[in-house]
């Protein structure tokens, strides 16, 4: 368990420094005196993005953790996004579930593929078969190091005119997406997710609205929200510059499953709330890094 968190911590302190949304969040939580510091927030869940290609994709990421202990569970499809995407379950409750989601790259125009397996398929072997799961520091480098080519401007514009996924996975190559704050175990008055969201934009974040500024389950029992992802400056091959979409920052209620709406606030754990994901939610929660929802900053 030891190495599971080394490799978890490893994720999150790269994902604080390249995501500033992350430091304004918890930064105004403690001054609103929410939270003492960052180690109070439950994390949720983290997602990753992949790319559905020979070598690559889900079936690798997903070793390294179902080797720590994580359990595979639902299977969602997102048709219009041509993506498919598995949630699993934590090997300890104080863990966050993890979320990977694949883009289906057969699915595409055959040009996109072109562009797409120009780059992926300097990959010839599943990297994580190569890799010791028991050394958290050859799993952090790995899920840090770009397995392809810096991509061409040209390459990336190309892509995103059919998959924003696409062009993000392409040129970010490094796995983790955002994380996410449970809302639910916070300090009443923001311990739903419309007191959050106004608390949020008080303090000037821009929420994604595709869908509503909190997107929820139909059984009302899960309600998401998410910043909308900077803009960084990023550099492309032969040191062409632009500003592409970073990562976001998400927030989620789960509420009490109706079968223990009478107990006790403070009996209430994990497994009495309402569990995984919904796939209409994680459809427009992805729109974060999108430019219909960036172009509005």
């Amino acid at each position: 368990m030891q190495i599971l968190h080394q490799i978890l911590g490893g994720l999150m302190r790269r994902y604080k420094a390249r995501v500033p949304d992350v430091d304004k969040v918890i930064s105004v939580m403690i001054a609103e005196g929410i939270i003492r510091d960052a180690d109070d927030i439950e994390n949720d869940h983290i997602a990753f993005r992949t790319m559905g290609v020979p070598h690559l994709g889900i079936q690798s990421l997903e070793k390294i953790f179902l080797h720590h202990g994580y359990i595979r569970r639902d299977y969602y499809h997102f048709k219009e996004k041509k993506l498919d995407a598995y949630w699993y379950a934590p090997p300890d409750p104080a863990l966050p579930r993890i979320f990977i989601s694949e883009l289906r790259v057969e699915d595409l125009s055959p040009e996109t593929q072109r562009i797409i397996r120009s780059y992926t398929n300097e990959v010839s072997a599943d990297p994580v078969l190569s890799l010791d799961l028991g050394d958290a520091g050859a799993v952090d480098t790995f899920l840090h190091s770009g397995l392809w080519r810096l991509p061409s401007l040209a390459d990336f514009r190309a892509l995103a005119e059919e998959s924003e996924y696409a062009s993000w996975a392409i040129y970010n190559r490094y796995y983790l997406n955002h994380f996410t704050i449970s809302v639910h175990n916070l300090a009443a008055g923001y311990n739903n997710i419309t007191a959050f969201n106004d608390f949020l934009e008080r303090h000037g974040l821009v929420l994604n609205d595709s869908g509503g500024k909190y997107k929820e389950s139909p059984d009302g029992l899960l309600l998401q929200s998410s910043t909308v992802a900077g803009m960084i400056e990023a550099e492309f091959a032969g040191g062409e510059r632009a500003r592409i979409a970073g990562s976001y920052v998400e927030f989620a209620e789960r509420r009490v499953l109706p079968a223990f709406a009478g107990l006790p606030a403070q009996d209430i754990t994990r497994e009495h709330r309402r569990e995984g994901f919904e796939a209409a939610n994680a459809n427009r929660i992805f729109e974060s890094t999108y430019s219909s929802q960036t172009n509005k900053q």
